[in-house]
């Protein structure tokens, strides 16, 4: 893993941008603050080959839409001959939304949103966003890609009234399919934060409803959780789980952003440690920052079995880690492993 950037040893960042002014726009966006370093532009694929060649960044940043070779055939070519650290650079278009997804399966590492407007503001917290994926991208671990079709576990008998909560970041999408891929269709209700716009949260869900046993979807407010569903909470919006009627809940609500992030993971692991279900299981995964490391505290502290992914095969080794160094962490194991943990601690006795 490389040494944290500093003004001394800056990350070396490679623009893979076709539009001349967005070119000049993120290299002016980036290059802010002094611990990241443009180093180069490259207009195209073909372009970028020879500039990392001769330049040698530590990232790329990709263009979702790129002329003389499409995005995802590049990204693919990259991974397979030299692989490294990518951030997509994506529009809220359905297609583009779902592109980048494709891209993230790919391996690349994170994506940055393109500023819906043109105001100051906006600007900004693109280039915040842009500048914290970037520096989270040159520490990644990149992981090898695994396709493999898995058999759908067989159907065991869980505690009544349990929940398993999932929070995720840099790296989570991934992670939050192989965990839900290795669970039965009849598991207890799945409740998940993945750090991500809105759009991209709904195509997420749309994805794993494809490749899981279970159904998943985006949660709305006041939806009752029901066993062989799983809940994202959609993006811009927190979600909670309470307790109505002796049954759980959703509620998604846009109060303020919590750990700068809306939905957060604290948010709905705190919800989880107060909404008297029987038995919880929280797992927090790969992603950069602390975000759900107080919330799975307070699940801990309420009696829930709590997991983490270990440092090995995380993307990004913040989350989980802030947790397990808080001492809030039952056990940590490499995330194929998570799925049976989960299920010895939450089945029927």
């Amino acid at each position: 893993m490389s040494s944290l950037p500093s003004a001394r040893n800056p990350v070396r960042v490679l623009i893979v941008e076709d539009s001349p002014i967005m070119q000049q726009m993120l290299k002016a966006l980036l290059e802010t603050d002094a611990d990241i370093d443009v180093v180069g532009v490259a207009p195209d694929p073909f372009e970028a080959r020879e500039r990392i060649k001769m330049l040698k960044p530590d990232v790329l940043t990709l263009d979702v839409e790129m002329p003389r070779m499409d995005g995802l055939t590049f990204l693919s070519n990259l991974m397979r001959l030299r692989p490294m650290p990518v951030v997509m650079v994506s529009s809220l278009t359905e297609a583009n939304c779902d592109t980048t997804l494709k891209a993230l399966e790919l391996g690349a590492v994170d994506f940055a949103t393109k500023p819906g407007g043109t105001g100051n503001a906006a600007l900004e917290e693109f280039g915040d966003d842009l500048r914290d994926k970037i520096r989270s991208a040159a520490k990644a671990e990149l992981k090898p890609i695994v396709s493999h079709r898995r058999s759908v576990p067989p159907d065991i008998q869980f505690r009544a009234n349990s929940i398993i909560a999932i929070g995720a970041s840099t790296g989570g999408t991934e992670a939050i399919k192989e965990v839900l891929t290795r669970l039965p269709a009849n598991c207890p209700p799945i409740v998940m934060v993945q750090h991500m716009p809105e759009m991209f949260t709904r195509m997420f869900a749309k994805r794993l409803n494809d490749d899981c046993p279970m159904t998943v979807k985006e949660g709305e407010d006041g939806e009752i959780l029901q066993a062989g569903h799983a809940y994202l909470a959609p993006g811009d919006w927190h979600m909670r789980v309470v307790g109505a009627g002796g049954k759980l809940k959703l509620r998604v609500e846009q109060t303020e952003p919590v750990n700068r992030h809306r939905p957060a993971v604290d948010v709905l692991f705190q919800s989880v440690a107060e909404c008297k279900a029987t038995a919880v299981a929280g797992v927090l995964l790969t992603g950069m920052g602390r975000d759900g490391a107080d919330g799975m505290g307070l699940m801990k502290a309420a009696g829930a079995f709590t997991f983490a992914q270990s440092g090995e095969s995380c993307v990004v080794y913040g989350m989980p880690r802030a947790a397990i160094e808080a001492g809030f962490v039952d056990c940590a194991a490499p995330v194929e492993n998570l799925a049976i943990n989960i299920m010895d601690a939450l089945k029927a006795r």
